[in-house]
């Protein structure tokens, strides 16, 4: 089946079962095709999504299982590699640029297929900032999940997990009741998620203190620390630390985290991880009685990455689990004293769909969708993965990755 003038595919997400973020709100849509009316729309119908079938019939948007005949395909997350319509153009979350090894098949079909590959992780502006991302949704509901896990280990308090509370609203009235005791927080990142935690953290009225303050000083009401590579890493050589040494050389540098692990209580970690720049601890370092966290929210979920932990990612259901922290093997959350409690959920702004799918949809309104119909655009370019079957140069460097003899 083909469809008239430019037409858009909104496929079914079919990587998790608790998925129900969309590319595009019914209403976006039918906006953005008042203004551009060469433009149609087809969406595969779909019985999880947070925005219903009949919302989209309602704007005027066409619902049809058959999207082949669409030119660009969009989607939020991987798409399952036997499920490619060849010589297509898609736009997803790949997970691929860091070689990550369960996604090794869907590049090697996108590259069988003849498929362009477009990752919104890489749609940027011309100085290199992400234009279109969910993160400070992962860093609002990621905060909330860790202080969620802080109140069911030590009984403190009682919230609803985030996908049950459907809306950012909601969410924020069940964070009113709570009244943190003298808890310490450190929070890792300077991007998107570090700034959705840290509205978790004015919601509940934590003070921020500088790192100096945090690493000296007994707390005598609950505090958070939010800190970069400047603070958990060192170069090797003793030089001063330089960040666009650090983004250009991340192997020349150290960990100098654990002085922060002494007197944190919770970990919230929403930092971008190279995996040539240092781990922030090592598994050694967890079984040290130095280590006085007891709780990770591990915001990242980088498995056996930055923060070695995170052994596998959790689900939305049940975001915790535990770590021995003397085997570093997986136990059941809340089980021992002992253990480190992690959250590690991959989908974090899932539990939220309707709030984080309106605000990717107008990102994708305002930086995508405009570039795409142009003739030429740097923008798609630079987030091109692969065209038509080949690497771009950008990416050349996953040849060995993807199993293309050279």
């Amino acid at each position: 089946m083909s469809y008239p003038v430019i037409s858009i595919g909104i496929l079914r997400e079919t990587k998790n079962t608790t998925e129900r973020r969309v590319p595009l709100t019914p209403w976006q849509i039918a906006r953005f095709m008042k203004d551009n009316p060469q433009v149609r729309f087809v969406v595969q119908p779909s019985e999880s999504r947070c925005f219903t079938d009949e919302e989209y019939r309602q704007e005027g948007v066409f619902l049809c299982e058959d999207v082949s005949g669409c030119q660009l395909l969009l989607g939020i997350k991987e798409v399952n590699p036997y499920a490619l319509i060849p010589r297509k153009t898609y736009a997803f979350f790949a997970h691929v640029a860091k070689k990550q090894p369960h996604n090794q098949r869907l590049l090697q079909y996108v590259i069988r297929k003849k498929i362009t590959l477009i990752d919104y992780e890489f749609i940027t502006n011309e100085q290199g900032s992400r234009l279109i991302a969910f993160g400070r949704w992962a860093g609002i509901v990621g905060a909330y999940n860790g202080i969620k896990a802080w109140g069911q280990r030590y009984g403190s308090w009682d919230v609803k997990p985030a996908w049950q509370c459907g809306t950012y609203e909601a969410l924020k009235k069940e964070l009113a009741g709570i009244r943190p005791g003298k808890i310490k927080i450190l929070l890792t990142g300077e991007g998107r998620v570090a700034s959705g935690a840290v509205e978790i953290m004015s919601l509940l009225g934590i003070r921020r203190v500088e790192p100096s303050e945090f690493l000296s000083e007994l707390p005598k009401e609950p505090v958070y620390c939010q800190i970069g590579p400047q603070h958990y890493t060192r170069r090797a050589d003793g030089k001063a630390f330089d960040f666009h040494d650090f983004i250009q050389h991340p192997d020349a540098y150290v960990s100098a985290f654990m002085p922060f692990m002494k007197v944190t209580d919770l970990l919230i970690t929403g930092h971008y991880w190279d995996p040539k720049s240092p781990r922030l601890f090592t598994r050694e370092e967890l079984a040290t009685g130095s280590f006085r966290c007891r709780i990770i929210a591990d915001i990242s979920c980088d498995i056996n990455g930055s923060v070695p932990t995170t052994i596998r990612a959790a689900s939305v259901e049940e975001p915790f689990y535990d770590v021995d922290p003397f085997t570093g093997e997986e136990r059941k959350a809340f089980s021992h004293s002992d253990n480190i409690t992690v959250m590690a959920v991959d989908n974090l702004p899932a539990e939220l769909p309707r709030d984080a799918s309106e605000d990717f949809g107008n990102a994708l309104l305002e930086h995508f969708l405009p570039e795409y119909l142009k003739t030429h655009s740097p923008l798609i370019q630079r987030a091109t993965i692969v065209k038509e079957g080949e690497l771009t140069p950008r990416f050349s460097y996953l040849t060995d990755y993807a199993g293309i003899s050279r």
